[in-house]
């Protein structure tokens, strides 16, 4: 159950994003609601001091990342990160980190690659996060560095696991005659769905069904075209559960993807998002397609897309395994196995100016289905 402390901050929070709708004249688009339940300042999902990760509910936390899961996780990210490392040419290159979480992942990575990185850096908007990254990468002083933004040019190697998915995105409805944007009003002191009309429209029409809501996802697209934009010379690697487009909009998915997190549950009823925010994570699966054309229109190169599984397999993860305890064993398999996260979680890779075949997509390669 939640403290009194974080039902504090769930109504401080509430009142905040009261405010800003009756600002507003009365009704926001569901993208700027969620930017507020996840990020406002202290208060929103990921700005506030509750914990976010770990493996067990018991723990207080909502919810658990293959690197939380598993240290093998980073170990054969590394693999990768090594490879695209060495194709920019040095002894040593640099990592930028989006979204660090816990901090897992970086240590992880700094401990498998050593000397090899000459700095590693996060971009975190979060001081919350930031704080307890600094406290678990203390053994790297003056190495690890942390950001607000991007600079405006650099080189290295990109990564992020789990960031798409946490990207607010706008939500539209079907009525069978056009398409509506979801908003939220505030009635009775409490959040409503209210939709209004509107010339947005997802990128497919699969013969959608009266009633079907689902996502689009600018914010996710913006993200990858700046990121090309300021990439000078590099490789970027995104690790997060999603779908091509095709199966994205499939007609049968009529409620979309949306849905939160709290304790080690998900919560996926219509009024979720909508009640104790700042309590739980929002999140949408991401449209893979959108981000590869994103990058390539920007002037990425997209080097592979495969499924979490055969990604880590070919990064080595199951010689990384041998010697391995039951324990060990029974964590990396949640990795791989398709009823955990092996087939639902995709990898995507891009690159700018160099010339390397990508470790992790040399065989299972599913770009033609993007």
């Amino acid at each position: 159950m939640p403290t009194n402390e974080a039902r504090s901050v769930s109504t401080r929070l509430q009142q905040h994003v009261a405010e800003v709708i009756a600002l507003a004249g009365g009704w926001l688009p569901f993208d700027r609601y969620m930017a507020l339940a996840l990020y406002q300042p202290g208060l929103g999902y990921y700005a506030n001091d509750g914990l976010k990760f770990g493996p067990m509910p018991s723990s207080g936390s909502d919810f658990v990342t293959a690197p939380e899961l598993s240290p093998l996780f980073g170990r054969a990210l590394a693999g990768q990160v090594a490879q695209a490392g060495r194709a920019l040419g040095g002894s040593a290159f640099e990592i930028w980190e989006f979204g660090a979480g816990s901090g897992a992942l970086a240590a992880q990575l700094l401990e498998a690659l050593g000397d090899a990185v000459r700095a590693y850096h996060v971009v975190e908007l979060s001081a919350a996060l930031r704080q307890r990254q600094q406290q678990r990468l203390e053994r790297w002083p003056g190495r690890v560095q942390w950001h607000d933004a991007l600079p405006e040019s650099f080189e290295g190697i990109v990564v992020g696991n789990e960031v798409l998915d946490a990207m607010p995105v706008q939500l539209l409805r079907w009525d069978g005659a056009q398409w509506f944007e979801r908003g939220v009003a505030c009635r009775d002191g409490g959040f409503e769905w209210e939709d209004r009309a509107t010339t947005l429209h997802p990128p497919l029409d699969t013969g959608f069904v009266p009633g079907t809501v689902l996502e689009i996802h600018p914010q996710a697209e913006a993200f990858i075209a700046t990121l090309a934009q300021r990439l000078a010379r590099g490789a970027a690697f995104f690790i997060d559960y999603g779908f091509p487009e095709a199966e994205y909009y499939h007609p049968q998915r009529t409620g979309g993807t949306l849905m939160c997190h709290r304790a080690h549950r998900a919560e996926a009823g219509e009024r979720a998002p909508l009640e104790d925010i700042g309590l739980k994570d929002i999140t949408a699966h991401v449209n893979f397609s959108a981000v590869a054309l994103a990058g390539q229109d920007a002037g990425l190169d997209v080097i592979g897309y495969a499924t979490q599984a055969r990604f880590l397999m070919n990064c080595g993860l199951l010689s990384l395994l041998q010697g391995a305890g039951p324990r060990e064993i029974a964590a990396a398999q949640k990795l791989l196995n398709e009823h955990e996260m092996g087939e639902l979680f995709k990898a995507i890779g891009f690159a700018r100016g160099l010339d390397f075949e990508p470790l992790g997509f040399v065989s299972g390669d599913r770009r033609h289905t993007l």
